[in-house]
């Protein structure tokens, strides 16, 4: 699992960037990347916990304020 936060979502289309925090590398959503989660839709900036699939886009999107992120209080 990696960190990071959304730079970009289109909800008409599906279509988002997330940037990861550790080196700032980019992923592109992948399809179906919020099947299964809570989220309907993402913002800007809003962090997230996510894999990657085989192609090496994100996928499988959790909230960013889960255990495996540290936050205080979590």
């Amino acid at each position: 699992m990696m960190q990071g936060v959304i730079k970009a979502y289109d909800p008409s289309t599906g279509d988002g960037v997330v940037i990861r925090d550790t080196d700032l590398s980019e992923y592109d959503l992948a399809v179906g990347a919020l099947d299964g989660s809570i989220f309907r839709m993402l913002r800007q900036g809003q962090r997230v916990v996510f894999s990657l699939d085989t192609a090496g886009r994100a996928t499988t999107l959790r909230l960013g304020s889960e255990r495996d992120m540290q936050t205080p209080g979590a």
